[in-house]
């Protein structure tokens, strides 16, 4: 059975947010070529979640994502799943997606990533 791709849903207006993401993609590069993991920029599909409740601004928030068996992932989850896929981070994923640690790591994400939202709303990068 084929392997289902993890989808992963970001802002690309956002500068830290699309560095991050065309960095991992480097790294991810034999499996985003082979299917396994695809990144979408929320800004051309702002109702690609819609159905999950996540909007644009949601995804602006955070990072989104679907797993290979349609469930939604936010925020540091998808941070956990992305270095579980990337060649060399696999020890990210095991330390800071360890169910001791995720809820530490879930809060800190999203304090960043409010300060993230804030820091690109004040700049207008939308």
């Amino acid at each position: 059975m084929p392997r289902q791709a993890l989808t992963v849903w970001y802002n690309t207006r956002c500068p830290v947010c699309d560095a991050g993401i065309r960095f991992q993609k480097s790294r991810l590069a034999e499996a985003v070529k082979a299917g396994h993991i695809v990144f979408r920029d929320i800004n051309h599909e702002p109702d690609a979640l819609a159905v999950h409740g996540a909007s644009v601004e949601d995804v602006r928030r955070r990072l989104h994502a679907l797993d290979g068996r349609g469930r939604l992932l936010v925020g540091a989850d998808v941070a956990v799943a992305i270095w579980r896929e990337t060649p060399g981070h696999g020890w990210l994923a095991r330390l800071f997606g360890n169910p001791l640690i995720l809820p530490a790591t879930r809060l800190v994400y999203d304090g960043f990533a409010a300060l993230l939202y804030r820091w690109n709303r004040s700049r207008g990068h939308w």
